[in-house]
């Protein structure tokens, strides 16, 4: 059944020139003139790329059943990312080209939230803030706390973030994995 555009809303899924879109901001206008209108940014579920379009009353919006699991992440081989479902045990795999920044925060067996579309995976979802540990850093200086200075620190999965001076090599800290930003120590 197809949607109107009074259904539209963030996080909903539907199915537009063949691939599959999450909903991540929508408007709904309604002039003083003429038909309503709902301005939409849509996510490209297979490649995440973000579109904005814009739905009449006229248009025909067809839904999209995304299917949601845990997989654990497993191991990298050359550019392609193996994972395995937590229920079949059965092994999952992405090009790391669709996986884009989320790749830089995977680390050995963490459970993320997998999106599938007619039994076909499209993406992961990394937990929003994971503790990491400091590899590499430069050390900080007594009486650097006093300003909000930060500096890079490489993390365990070799990805760099920014963090505040008194943080030191071995010091496990949390990121925000969608930001990419410091959290806090763990």
């Amino acid at each position: 059944m197809p949607l109107e555009i009074n259904d539209l809303k963030v996080g909903l899924t539907i199915t537009l020139d063949n691939e599959v879109f999450m909903i991540i901001g929508v408007d709904h206008v309604k002039p003083g003139k003429g038909a309503a209108f709902a301005r939409t940014k849509l996510r490209n579920l297979r490649i995440g790329t973000v579109i904005e379009r814009t739905f009449r009353t006229n248009d025909i919006i067809e839904e999209a059943y995304i299917e949601d699991k845990s997989i654990q992440f497993s191991y990298k081989a050359g550019e392609v990312y193996h994972f395995i479902d937590q229920d079949t045990f059965e092994d999952l795999s992405l090009e790391g080209s669709r996986l884009k920044e989320v790749a830089k925060f995977l680390k050995e067996n963490m459970v993320v939230t997998a999106f599938f579309y007619k039994g076909e995976l499209l993406n992961i979802e990394l937990p929003s803030t994971v503790e990491y540990k400091v590899l590499k850093t430069e050390p900080g200086f007594k009486g650097d706390t006093a300003k909000s200075s930060f500096k890079p620190a490489v993390i365990e999965t070799g990805a760099v973030i920014q963090v505040p001076l008194f943080i030191e090599v071995g010091d496990v800290i949390k990121v925000d994995t969608r930001t990419g930003e410091y959290g806090g120590r763990a």
